[in-house]
């Protein structure tokens, strides 16, 4: 059975991924308008109508600013854990989820969805109950881990045996603390509940030893405090440094902060 990815978008600004096979189609996150979500997904040959549920993250806007409008309109059900539910952004709300479409999920609970297995995971952001997904079929894994402040061991846990990884790699470090962001907001992207760092995206991944992981993407990635070349070349300096070979034991891409650029079938 074939494992499809691609990311819509992601950046600060914008969050919306895209998992597949052939007989189910989800999202994970709908952090743009709806109109942008139904232009990604016509990039991939989809509609609204073919996607099958939304799961979210948490309930900051750059990940459900469409949730309410998409579950409005081709009527998807929306998964999110208890905290995410009680947080959700007054817009969402306004936008009329019907009750009998918002669904629970829950951290280190498997869930079957159709043909695909599903597994939240808590991850440490500032936000009421915050999970990444990995999304399983019986050979292959797919993991996103973003908005995550550092690398918990339920991070590295939920990471090993995936085959592809999309991981955050926020800010450089040093753009953030010279940066015109306000001294309270800085502090809060670098605390250990914040974004992660060019710098510790590298990090885990040298330290990571997985023989699985085939692809990487970067994302998440700040439009003031960070480029993708930035990203790109700090990240890939650490894992050399640490005997990894691009190309050679994984590749490693970054995501677009909008529009299928890339697309993935395991």
């Amino acid at each position: 059975m074939e494992l499809k990815f691609a990311t819509i978008a992601s950046s600060s600004s914008g969050n919306c991924v895209y998992v597949g096979t052939e007989y189910t189609n989800i999202l994970i996150d709908a952090g743009l308008s709806g109109k942008k979500i139904e232009d990604g997904l016509r990039e991939l040959e989809l509609t609204g109508q073919d996607i099958d549920a939304v799961f979210v993250t948490h309930e900051h806007i750059d990940h459900v600013d469409g949730v309410g409008v998409l579950s409005r309109r081709f009527h998807i059900p929306i998964y999110a854990t208890e905290g995410t539910w009680a947080n959700m952004p007054s817009k969402v709300k306004a936008e009329t989820i019907r009750d009998d479409f918002k669904r629970n999920v829950y951290a280190d609970e498997n869930m079957v969805f159709n043909d695909l297995c599903i597994k939240p995971f808590a991850i440490p952001h500032d936000a009421a109950e915050p999970v990444g997904y990995s999304i399983m079929t019986d050979k292959e894994k797919i993991t996103i881990a973003t908005d995550i402040g550092h690398i918990s061991d339920t991070i590295r846990e939920n990471v090993k045996g995936s085959s592809l990884l999309l991981l955050e790699s926020n800010h450089d470090i040093d753009m953030l603390k010279n940066g015109t962001y306000a001294y309270n907001l800085k502090q809060r992207i670098l605390s250990d509940y914040g974004h992660l760092s060019n710098d510790n995206a590298g990090k885990f991944l040298s330290d990571f030893a997985d023989s699985k992981l085939k692809y990487v993407f970067l994302g998440h990635l700040s439009k003031e405090n960070n480029t993708p070349r930035v990203a790109f070349d700090t990240v890939s300096d650490i894992v050399k440094d640490g005997g990894i070979e691009l190309g050679g034991d994984f590749q490693m891409w970054v995501a677009a902060p909008y529009g299928v650029k890339r697309r993935i079938v395991l």
